[in-house]
Formats: structure tokens, sequence, C-alpha cells
């Protein structure tokens, strides 16, 4: 580094501390070297903070009252503390009367509540101490020195009462204030749930921020992040079907019109009572697809023992029952079981319920070669 380069800098760094020397001494204001890089204009529009309740919770406004719910809070145990009626003070909050309140949620009186101290290590009046108090003031321009300040009037916040459809967003966006500030407000939880007839303390909005349609940023700057859109109107009504309701029942079928007239006579029972939907391939499907609702039971197809419980791929239990002959007949698709490896079963017992899949799978085996189940089904 040359000697030159060494003076320019000092001297650089002395010009800058020179600059930022005042009345108040050292205050390296650097806003205006770097634009757009720092700057208050989000804090500023932050609403003010909500005033500190006194020790029964509660925060007196000129024209209401709220209070302020603790942990294990229910509506009644704040009536009670506060010496209201528990009715009242839960219908006008849009609750039941014994609807757990966590800690920090905040219930609009329905009557003006008397006494109350401060509460331990907070002001009442909510007013944010000025950091810099007790600093000699900066001189300031004539114009503005002889400016008068406007007049301080209490902070009287709105009230807002919840309609259908109405979240967190669109009523922070109606009054012009963060939906942060709105939750910190009212103690609303992460997930900003809302309920119709809810009354929410609407914050005194701070300064507004700059509108960005109108600023303008220097080239390599940046812009400035809009806001995200949300709904001014409160959401429409829609009707939705439950997942969890039950589907239509399986129409009732004729067994003789899906069976082959050599099905008859033979020496076992369907398992299910069913259509057969796909028929006996040798090779392609070892067995036959008999229609079944979920949880219809699946009975034995004769007397036998039961030989193996296991399951397939996916999970499902597989049931094979050894009969006379050296027969064996298979049963798949199940969900719950009745039985158990080893049980001696009778024609017709009911070995488990359907599965979810809307048919059981039933083979017949001589020895482990596959046959056509059609001609043993009676």
């Amino acid at each position: 580094m040359s000697r030159t380069f060494r003076q320019a800098a000092s001297v650089g760094a002395a010009a800058l501390l020179l600059a930022s020397c005042g009345a108040t001494g050292f205050d390296p204001d650097l806003r205006g070297w770097m634009p757009g890089a720092l700057t208050t204009a989000d804090a500023a529009a932050r609403a003010a903070p909500r005033p500190q309740p006194d020790d029964r919770g509660v925060i007196t406004f000129p024209t209401y009252q709220v209070v302020v719910a603790r942990n294990g809070d229910t509506v009644s145990t704040v009536a009670s503390r506060l010496g209201i009626d528990a009715a009242r003070l839960a219908q006008h909050n849009a609750l039941p009367a014994n609807a757990p309140l966590a800690a920090g949620q905040t219930l609009v009186l329905s009557q003006r509540v008397t006494g109350g101290g401060a509460a331990a290590g907070g002001a009442a009046s909510g007013a944010v101490a000025d950091p810099f108090a007790g600093q000699p003031a900066r001189q300031a321009a004539p114009a503005a020195a002889s400016a008068p300040k406007p007049p301080a009037s209490p902070a009287n916040p709105a009230q807002h009462v919840v309609a259908s459809g109405e979240t967190a967003w669109s009523i922070a966006r109606k009054y012009d204030v963060s939906v942060q500030d709105l939750a910190t407000w009212n103690g609303l939880p992460v997930s900003m749930t809302l309920r119709v007839g809810q009354r929410l303390i609407v914050p005194v909005a701070g300064q507004k921020a700059p509108d960005p349609a109108v600023v303008t940023t220097a080239p390599g700057t940046g812009s400035p992040t809009p806001r995200p859109p949300s709904a001014a109107q409160p959401l429409p009504s829609e009707t939705t079907i439950p997942a969890a309701e039950p589907g239509p029942k399986a129409p009732a079928t004729d067994l003789g019109a899906t069976r082959t007239a050599a099905s008859t006579g033979g020496r076992f029972q369907m398992p299910v009572s069913g259509s057969i939907i796909r028929v006996y391939e040798k090779g392609k499907n070892d067995g036959i697809d008999i229609s079944a609702t979920a949880g219809t039971a699946v009975k034995a197809a004769g007397r036998g023992t039961v030989a193996a419980v296991t399951t397939d791929t996916s999970g499902a239990p597989i049931v094979v029952v050894r009969h006379d002959g050296n027969l064996m007949t298979v049963y798949t698709g199940l969900d719950a079981l009745d039985i158990a490896k080893g049980d001696s079963v009778s024609a017709g017992q009911s070995i488990g319920t359907a599965g979810r899949g809307g048919f059981v799978h039933f083979e017949v085996r001589q020895g482990f070669d596959s046959v056509d189940p059609e001609k043993y089904l009676n």
C-alpha cells in the first residue's frame, strides 16, 4: 500500500468522524450515505404497543374495557375475578361460559368494572419510554422550532365484531393495520383462527407506510416489497361434503346372472354375497373377484382348518383354509380377521371382514395348482 493512499484514507476517516459530531456528541447517522439500506419506515408504520393491564388483567379505554386472560383461565374464572356475570360476558364474546382461554387472549367486557391497580413491572397507561430522554436536544431548524406541537389525545381503539367468512388478514386490511399488530393486541393464536361474533380490538395505527407505487428507487438499490393482497370482503359461504361420509351401498345383484350353469351343485359356498366381477383365467387370475363393500363379513367356503395367515405386499391379510380331498381355499382383500392359524372353521363361519378395495379375491387350489372356483361353488 503506497504512502499516498494511507494518507488519503486517514484524512477521509477524520472527515467522517468530524461530520458525525454535533451538539449531542458522536452520532454516526449513515442513512444518507446508504439510500434504501437503513430506514425506519416499517417501524413507524407499526401500531403503538397495547397498554399494560392492571393487577386483575383489565385494560381501560375511554369508552370500554377489556380483560387479558391468564394461564388456566376460562370465561367463568375471569368473570368471578372481576365480579361480573359469566353468562353475560360469554355471550358478549360469542363463547361458552366454560370455554378455556389462552394466556394473553382478550375479552371485551360487557360492563365497566372499577378498582384494580397497576400491574407489577408495567405502566397501566402503556406509554413507551423515550430512549433519548435526558440528552441535550439537537439544534433544530428555525422553521421547525416555531411549529406548534399537536395536542395529545387518549387512544380509544375501535372494536370489530367478526362476521362469517372474515379472516385476520381481511380485517387488518380493512382498518389499515398490520396483521401482526392485530394478533398482538388481541392475543390471537399462531393459526390466526377467528370465530364468528368474536370482538377484536383494532390497534391504534402508526404512521402510514410509503405507497410502493409512488416510491422511486435509485438504480441497483432494489424495489420496495409490495404488501400481499388480501380480501377486503368476507369469503363466500361454501357447503362441502365431509370426507368421512360413507359411500353409497352396492346394489343387490342376482348371482345367477353372473355365474355359469356348471357352478351349481358344488361343495363350497360363496364367501360373500356379491357379483363375480372378474372370472378365473389360468395364469392371469388364479381365482375370482367378488364385489363386496368394506366391512362385509367374509365366511369360510367350507369346513376345514386354517392352514396359514399371512399378508400381501400392501399389508392386507391372506387366509388359507385346508379342506378334505387335498383342496385349499384362499381369501384376500380382507381387513380385520376373526380367526388365527390352526383354528377349525365350519362352512359359513366368519373369518374376517372385507377391506376397502371393493371386492374379495377367492381361490380354490387342488394341492398347489389353482382351479376354477366356480366349478366348486353351490
